[in-house]
């Protein structure tokens, strides 16, 4: 990668986030934050969104995405489908969608059932396979038979089921900081069940927010861009449908830490990337395990090497100095290994 690459890579992350905090800035009070509703209404995305409308649970619900065409000349037939975390939502790779598709990648970014801004219903068994399906469904209605599968901390957990699912229809695994390498209740973590996730998820604040992510994520360091994403999902807490968010979270919750992929590691066939911060310390209800289990919970390093000794077909990359999300943290090099990685499977 020459210089000019390297500085488009830069200019695009900057200028990303740069955006997202001008449309988040005009909305925010000094005393509450902004406001929105029960699937972001308010906020406004980097791009499009559409809506794919299906039956799911006897039940009609929609999932949100945007579709991003590669830009210029440069379209290579790839499509890369991005799959969020739990506090974070499509837009937050506002940054990667316009870095990848420069570099001539079709992007499909999608908020699942229960996110941000797709459907939150009263009752749904949240499982990632239930999340896999609608992601493949809505795919098939974009007539993408095969893409890249990139997701990050949940969103890696629901890339893992979902190449498990569909192996012949994964061209690659990308996998950031996912969550899920391991299993937090054989190491010592109690049941938890959905009212008391409930009870916490009602007390969700932008400085809870705030605070986690920056002694979890971001290894105790803070910037500016960063709070655009702890205000996207603080308003909707602060919306007249805050129960409703609360509960489709608690569901979300008990699915993760129900569900841990750590096992079915060897049986991943797709050529896999696997992208990690090693400050990372994210780990499901590390809050509710005993004072003496918590610091064996979330040791990243660790975790990925074991993660990545089981996959058949897997490459690591370690960013030393970032946490659970080296793509905010540090956009530029994460970038540039990124375009690197999926150059070099190709």
């Amino acid at each position: 990668m020459n210089d000019t690459d390297r500085n488009i890579l830069g200019r695009y992350a900057v200028t990303a986030l740069a955006l997202a905090l001008l449309v988040l800035a005009p909305s925010i009070h000094a005393e509450d934050g902004p406001v929105y509703g029960s699937e972001l209404q308010g906020f406004d995305y980097p791009y499009p969104v559409a809506h794919f409308r299906f039956r799911s649970q006897r039940q009609d619900v929609r999932m949100a995405y945007m579709d991003v065409a590669p830009k210029g000349s440069k379209a290579n037939g790839r499509t890369v489908v991005l799959l969020h975390g739990k506090n974070y939502c499509a837009a937050t790779w506002a940054p990667t969608i316009d870095v990848l598709s420069h570099a001539g990648y079709r992007v499909i970014a999608v908020d699942q059932i229960g996110f941000c801004k797709s459907s939150k219903p009263q009752s749904y068994q949240f499982t990632f396979q239930q999340l896999a399906h609608n992601t493949n469904d809505l795919l098939k209605s974009l007539h993408i038979d095969k893409a890249i599968v990139m997701g990050h901390s949940t969103g890696g957990m629901l890339g893992i089921r979902y190449a498990l699912i569909y192996p012949d229809q994964v061209d690659q695994l990308v996998l950031v900081d996912p969550i899920g390498l391991e299993d937090w209740r054989a190491k010592g973590v109690p049941p938890v069940s959905v009212d008391q996730w409930y009870d916490r998820e009602l007390k969700t604040t932008a400085d809870r927010i705030r605070n986690y992510e920056k002694t979890t994520y971001f290894a105790d360091q803070w910037k500016p861009e960063y709070e655009a994403s702890v205000q996207m999902l603080a308003g909707m807490y602060r919306g007249p449908q805050r129960d409703l968010v609360a509960w489709n979270s608690a569901l979300l919750y008990d699915m993760i830490f129900n569900e841990p992929v750590v096992y079915e590691l060897p049986r991943l066939q797709p050529r896999t990337l696997l992208m990690i911060g090693d400050k990372d310390v994210t780990a499901i209800a590390k809050d509710f395990a005993p004072a003496d289990v918590r610091p064996t919970l979330g040791n990243y390093p660790k975790l990925a090497k074991e993660a990545v000794a089981a996959m058949p077909h897997a490459t690591l990359v370690e960013f030393p100095d970032a946490g659970h999300a080296p793509q905010m943290q540090e956009p530029e090099r994460f970038h540039e290994a990124l375009l690197k990685g999926l150059e070099s499977a190709h």
